[in-house]
């Protein structure tokens, strides 16, 4: 199934380009100026992924980022911003994008990117029937509805990148992944050294682990990275 894309920034030469570049890549792609434009976009149709820019002439792509997030679940984030603003691609990933990228940028490695968190959100949403989870601590956690089950019952509330990085480490439990194979294993990229992605992400993570009880799922190992500190089994799940 082709991909669908809304491209969100308002420069009209970006829009153009990129709206050309992946239509040539195989993708259906819409374009919006504004939050406005936005508006009417997502009023019309339904996109699998949105590019979206931080700065536009009417709002915050951040807000819109947050909106999206709680209304669309489903859909996948990738946030465009300056190199330099550094606070934004943080509170981007604070506020549920998959994946940024910074300008300027490459339309051939924005493609990459593109490819990846589909990927990503493909791999959990193709299987049926039978599958398997994982178990830990009391808690379920089911890759293909990318769910995580309290003891308690109650679901923990994991962004698509949040849920990524958990189940690189579910897969690994009790080894020690620095923050340059965390990057590898969830995003495909090479590791930029003031990219603190992996650990907000962590971040994240604890925090929602500790509102429903645990303070020490993952831990940090001084000068090597983070680590699953629980037993993981495997388990089928059912549909």
């Amino acid at each position: 199934m082709v991909a669908s894309i809304l491209v969100v920034d308002d420069d009209p030469e970006i829009r153009r380009l990129l709206s050309r570049f992946l239509s040539e890549q195989g993708f259906r792609v819409s374009a919006a100026g504004s939050r406005a434009e936005f508006d009417e976009r997502m009023a019309d149709a339904q996109f699998d992924l949105v590019i979206l820019d931080v700065m536009l002439p009417d709002g915050s792509g951040l807000d819109i980022c947050r909106r999206l997030r709680n209304r669309n679940p489903g859909i996948c984030i990738i946030l465009a911003t300056a190199l330099k603003e550094e606070v934004d691609r943080i509170v981007g990933l604070e506020l549920g994008a998959d994946d940024y990228i910074g300008k300027p940028f490459s339309p051939r490695e924005l493609v990459a990117r593109i490819r990846a968190v589909l990927r990503r959100a493909g791999e959990s949403a193709s299987a049926g029937g039978t599958r398997e989870c994982y178990r830990f601590a009391g808690y379920i956690a089911d890759p293909t509805e990318r769910t995580v089950i309290s003891p308690k019952g109650y679901s923990l509330d994991l962004t698509g990148a949040e849920f990524q990085l958990l189940q690189a480490l579910l897969d690994r439990p009790g080894r020690i992944l620095s923050r340059e194979q965390l990057l590898d294993l969830t995003q495909g990229r090479e590791v930029n050294v003031v990219d603190r992605s992996i650990d907000v992400l962590i971040s994240r993570i604890r925090r929602k682990f500790r509102d429903a009880g645990d303070e020490d799922i993952v831990k940090t190992v001084r000068n090597g990275g983070y680590q699953l500190a629980t037993r993981v089994d495997r388990a089928e799940g059912t549909t």
